[in-house]
This record gives C-alpha cells, structure tokens and sequence, in this order.
C-alpha cells in the first residue's frame, strides 16, 4: 500500500525469515488436522512488492535520535521514518520447567526439548500446531481403550496475540473427541489467568453458554507457573480476593489478594506461553516499560518519536493483537506515515476494531466483532453471539485469500 501510494517509493525491509508464517490463524486449522502446514507458509519474496529492497537479516539495536538501526550482522541502516511491525515472542521459558523463546514460523531445538511431546502442546508455532495434531489423535487413541483422562487448557497472565486461540483448540479437541466417540472419556478443563472468557460481556455469556452445553469446565484466576513434563503435573497460581480491614477514610473495606499454588495432573495439555516484545526492542529507546511499542492508539505513531510508527502484535494498543486488527491499522498507518512526510496533520485514526473467528466446533465459528467500546459491532447484519457455518466458511475458505492477495497487495 506505501510502495503503491508514492510516487518514488525507497523502501526497506529488514526481515530475517525467507519463509514467512503470514496466515497464522491457520494454525488452529493445522492443530486439529484439517490443514497441512504446508497451506500456511509461503516465501517472503513472493510477496514483496517490486522496487522495495529486502535485508534479510534482524534488526537488534534501535538509535532513534539518529534515526538507525543496526542488524545481527553488524549492519549500520539510516532511515527517514520507520515502522516497527516486528510482532512478539513465545516466552516458554516465563513457565518454570519450559525452555526457550519461540517465534510463530517454526520451532528451535530449547522449546521443542518440552514442547511437542509427551502430552504437552501448542499451536502458537507452526510446527507446534503440527504436534498438537499428533497429540489430539495421541489422546483420542488412548480414551479408545476406555481410560479415564484429563485434557488441561491454559491462557497466561500476559497479554496475548488472538486471545480466542486457547478456546478454540480446546472447541476442536471436543470436536474431536465426539468424532471419535470417545468424549466421554476425556474430562476437558480450561484454567485461563483471567476472571471472563471474553473481554466483550455478550461473548462472554455465549461462551458459558457453548461451554456448559458442551460439559467443558473452567475455573478462573488460574495462571500455569510451572510444569513437570516427566510426571504429567501442571502447577497453577490460583488467585482471589478477600475483604480486609474497614478504612474509614475511604469509607471501605481492604480488598486483599490472596493466591495459593495448585498441581493438576493430566494426559495432555495446552500451554499458551507467556508473551511479551522481543527484548532488542522491549529493552531499548523505542520500547517501554512493559516492552510494547508505545504509540498513539489511534495514529499508531510513537509517543516520543515523531518518525516512528508501529502496527501489529508489537504495538502497545488495547485489544489490538489479531490479524483483523492489522488489517485495518495497516491503512491508516500508511495515510498517517505519508501525512507525516508531507507536514501535515495525522487524520487518520484506528478506532480499536478487532474480530475473532473464534471457532466451536467442526463446521462452527462464532464471528466476533468489537471494538475499544468493548461492544459487538458486527460487519453482517445477523446475531454476533450465535455460532454458524457461514463464518466457519469465511474461516476455512475466504479469510487466508483475502489475507495473502488482499492485505499483502495492499487491497484489502
């Protein structure tokens, strides 16, 4: 969209990978064996538009009051302006008993030492998805022998890219499971860090709703902290709130947290790790405190640094970790950047939208909309809240199309 909006464009892209994960909600497909992994990489170069130049190497020190970069290979890069779309790591090892730090295009040998294997699982890497795969049949294998199993689900304390991903590979493995026919055998139990299913009350209530229909249990506060993958035992930070003293200033009572430590045992689990900014940008002068990107919520452009904009998992805006996200900040990112260039006032504004394809079941997705309103507001006119096959076509068939030949020409 940049290249196609200027009229003598130089543009740098400084991109380690050849082999980009560009679709990455494809991998909850992957992980319950509906696709290949194959249908969600592609070449970097295929897609870069002609006359931008592509460094592949990684960007790892940030000079902003000289306007450079310097890159793992020692590599000195002058810009104008520069856009930081860098996305987030898998922290694996913030969980006591894990290793590594992942990145979403495939695995490293410190997380896969754990991750991938017995029992335990994630799809937030593409080869991770590929395992959970092997794990869910892994698991249905063994309730065919008529055992009596435990299937955990974790969602951190951290802020997350899709926060739905967690339920919906918890969805797919019930979906699974009654495939198989043996449902029944598999007790499934979701422990997310925080107290809603959905930050959004009308998916919230519909998610309890899908949740107790289909027998699937959940206990908030909940936050894994440790792992003994040798033994199959998750440890849980459980915490809640008491009332303390009465404070007669404030005319109220102390609340006071409380949290106690919990092992739960199980046969196969989900871990979505903790994330956070890679550290070469979270640690340096464009970072912040909690390691986002600090930008404008609604120009994207940086709070202190005029000629720097971010857009994406990185950029430190409420709500704003999903490919749908990106798809409308790219846009005003762009007009803003090219505002800038020209000296005049930033007019574009990103108003918070995000969707979440949240998948249910085989053959259901709920298409849920929302902004920093915290309200639905559905592109459709049909009920936002209601699972259906439509979005579960949208899901499966139009969104990755729409993604790679519309978003990446810049179209979409």
């Amino acid at each position: 969209r940049l290249s196609n909006s200027l009229s003598n464009p130089d543009i740098t892209v400084i991109e380690p990978n050849p082999i980009s994960v560009s679709y990455q909600p494809g991998q909850t497909l992957v992980a319950a064996g509906i696709w290949e992994k194959e249908d969600i990489v592609y070449k970097t170069k295929d897609f870069l538009p002609d006359g931008v130049k592509l460094i592949e190497d990684k960007a790892v020190e940030f000079d902003p009051e000289n306007n450079k970069v310097i890159t793992k290979s020692g590599e000195i890069i002058s810009y104008d302006y520069l856009i930081v779309a860098a996305g987030l790591v898998l922290n694996y090892a913030g969980i006591k008993g894990l290793d590594g730090i992942g990145y979403s295009a495939s695995a490293n040998l410190e997380v896969s030492s754990k991750i991938g294997k017995n029992g335990v699982h994630s799809i937030y890497y593409a080869d991770g998805a590929v395992n959970t795969w092997k794990g869910m049949q892994e698991l249905i294998n063994e309730a065919k022998s008529g055992k009596k199993l435990k299937a955990l689900f974790t969602h951190p304390s951290t802020a997350i890219k899709c926060g739905g991903a967690p339920k919906k590979i918890m969805y797919l493995t019930n979906a699974r499971l009654n495939e198989a026919g043996v449902r029944n055998n598999v007790e499934l139990s979701f422990y997310p860090n925080g107290g809603t299913m959905f930050g959004v009350p009308e998916y919230h209530d519909a998610i309890v709703k899908q949740f107790e229909a289909r027998d699937m249990k959940w206990e908030y506060h909940n936050n894994l902290v440790e792992i003994d993958t040798d033994a199959k035992i998750a440890t849980f930070k459980k915490s809640w709130e008491e009332k303390g003293e009465w404070d007669a200033d404030l005319e109220e009572y102390e609340v006071i947290t409380k949290s106690e430590l919990i092992e739960r045992d199980y046969d196969f689990i989900h871990i979505t790790p903790p994330m956070k900014a890679p550290d070469e940008i979270g640690n340096s002068p464009i970072g912040s405190g909690k390691g986002w990107v600090p930008v404008n919520k609604e120009t994207l452009q940086h709070v202190k640094y005029p000629n720097v904009f971010a857009l994406g998992d990185i950029a430190a805006v409420p709500m704003g970790k999903t490919g749908g996200s990106v798809r409308k900040q790219y846009k005003v990112l762009v007009d803003n950047l090219i505002a800038a260039m020209e000296g005049k006032e930033l007019t574009s504004k990103y108003a918070g939208y995000t969707v979440c394809p949240l998948i249910t079941d085989i053959g259901k997705v709920m298409l849920a909309e929302f902004d920093w309103s915290k309200k639905p507001t559905p592109s459709f006119p049909l009920d936002p809240t209601q699972e259906r096959y439509i979005w579960w076509l949208l899901k499966v068939y139009l969104l990755k199309p729409m993604t790679i030949y519309g978003m990446l020409p810049g179209k979409a």
